[in-house]
């Protein structure tokens, strides 16, 4: 067992301390070892987190991220930061799962759509809960292929139709 933590501290420098106790070569190998292992949590989690992401997904994503370069520059333990990481996606696949069958735990979790746009006519009180503008839904619009937005409805806004670049 000594035999292989020692050249396990040799390839990665388990025991260093400090980040700058690291070689060049081991935070390469460091990187390189990092980036399997996420791929094969990424295939644990089923790529679920990959997709369309929701609020739930993108946190997970830039904590795992923060914990790969701490794993990989030295500043937190190696095999601490991949285990920490491990958790988090087996806690969010937990929490996918159970969000099938829970629409509670789902809105809590991933939140709710907003329908923007209904029976043809944007909706401004639902772009002012949703914290958008017009500007943000033509930006969304364009980029899903959608070159005019339809009139608005409410009570104040824009009455017809507005075509943009």
């Amino acid at each position: 067992m000594d035999t292989i933590y020692s050249g396990l501290d040799f390839a990665l420098g388990i025991s260093a301390t400090k980040a700058e106790q690291l070689s060049l070569l081991q935070v390469c190998l460091r990187a390189f070892v990092v980036y399997v292992v996420l791929i094969a949590y990424v295939r644990l989690g089923k790529k679920r987190f990959l997709g369309e992401a929701t609020a739930f997904d993108a946190i997970l994503i830039i904590v795992i991220g923060s914990l790969a370069s701490r794993a990989i520059s030295g500043t937190a333990p190696f095999f601490a930061s991949l285990a920490a990481t491990l958790i988090l996606i087996l806690m969010h696949w937990v929490i996918s799962y159970l969000s099938e069958s829970s629409s509670a735990l789902s809105n809590l979790v991933k939140g709710h759509d907003t329908l923007l746009i209904r029976n043809g006519r944007v909706d401004r009180d639902a772009l002012r809960h949703a914290h958008m503008s017009y500007d943000d839904l033509a930006e969304d619009l364009r980029q899903e292929g959608v070159c005019t937005i339809p009139a608005t409805s409410g009570k104040r806004g824009w009455s017809a139709a507005a075509g943009f670049p």
